[in-house]
């Protein structure tokens, strides 16, 4: 569908439902990466203007991610639960209207990209001073979103309702499924299940884990953090997954010294955390989450490209990304090193 069919479909749907005439009356395309579509949409009606953001699928989903109407529900859950961001405003969950579902947040300012937020000098001051205890103030509310929080039974199970005695051993399973769907063998990844299967820690509590919390999924400004995006990973497991993710290797855009996200030092995030959460960061738990994480993200890469290579969703962005399968492979193995060394 081009944007001009899509902009004519949006309005005359939002003027049904909203029972007054809405004109679009600007539309663009936003980057979406390799599985969503984002649509910027400034809308005029007789009562208000708004500045929104149309969310949809584009292809096949990476690992099990939430369909539009749970994304969306988890974005109410943690707006309500005061994380900064932005303000659920409508889901439409038929197909008919755009070809797949949608919804609508509210567009806020800001950049994502890696680039601008672990170097750009507009952010410099905001770097050196706020940048980490905002960020881990919001993720610690965010994990305030526990499951008895949640009203839907539905929604619930798609979380993954789980256990602290079962969630890590589920959670391993899931990821020997995925590697044995894959045409090819990966016996470094097996190597490093085998190793996180025997040195499993335990989990003070089941939260709210966002999945995907990291530097890219988080709007910024020179004003401070904007808004935090993407829950389509959400799901319910360890706090330490969403620290260990936002401290992975890659995620730090080249600014290896910084740990945190490529702007931030481990050890001010923890403490900022801990002040919001009232919650000891346990470091040998984000150790053992970012080797998880590692091996989730090689899975995920090796994924994206057999989308490429199998022909059902070509692109030379799925196929780039399935390059970093090694790349994560001898992450995790270099972590395990580093940790069994210290033990």
């Amino acid at each position: 569908m081009d944007i001009k069919e899509l902009q004519e479909k949006v309005e005359v749907h939002l003027t049904s439902v909203w029972k007054e005439p809405v004109k679009i009356t600007e539309i663009f395309h936003l980057s979406g990466g390799a599985c969503q579509d984002n649509y910027a949409l400034d809308i005029q009606s007789k009562t208000s203007k708004k500045s929104l953001v149309l969310r949809t699928d584009k292809g096949g989903s990476l690992l099990s991610s939430l369909s539009k109407r749970d994304e969306f529900k988890v974005a109410e859950l943690v707006y309500n639960a005061g994380v900064k961001t932005p303000t659920p405003v409508y889901l439409e969950e038929q197909t008919s209207i755009i070809g797949t579902p949608f919804f609508l947040m509210e567009k806020i300012a800001g950049k994502a990209t890696g680039r601008y937020i672990t170097k750009d000098k507009e952010l410099d001051s905001y770097r050196k001073t706020k940048m980490v205890s905002d960020l881990a103030s919001n993720l610690a509310k965010l994990h305030t979103v526990l499951p008895e929080s949640v009203k839907e039974e539905d929604l619930k199970q798609k979380l993954k309702l789980v256990t602290r005695e079962n969630y890590i051993r589920e959670a391993i399973i899931d990821l020997r499924q995925s590697l044995d769907d894959l045409p090819e063998a990966h016996p470094a990844i097996e190597l490093c299940l085998n190793w996180l299967e025997s040195h499993a820690p335990n989990i003070d509590k089941i939260v709210l884990v966002h999945g995907d919390f990291r530097t890219g999924n988080f709007m910024m400004n020179a004003d401070g953090l904007q808004g935090i995006l993407d829950f389509e990973f959400a799901h319910f497991g360890d706090r330490h997954e969403d620290i260990a993710w936002l401290c992975m290797r890659d995620w730090r855009f080249g600014r290896l010294n910084k740990e945190v996200g490529g702007f931030g030092d481990r050890k001010d995030f923890y403490q900022e955390y801990e002040l919001t959460s009232g919650i000891k960061v346990d470091p040998y738990k984000v150790s053992y989450w970012e080797i998880m994480g590692n091996i989730r993200w090689a899975i995920g890469s090796a994924q994206q490209a057999e989308r490429h290579l199998s022909g059902k969703d070509k692109g030379i962005e799925l196929a780039s990304i399935g390059r970093r399968t090694a790349e994560m492979e001898w992450e995790a193995m270099r972590l395990i090193e580093e940790l069994e060394n210290a033990i």
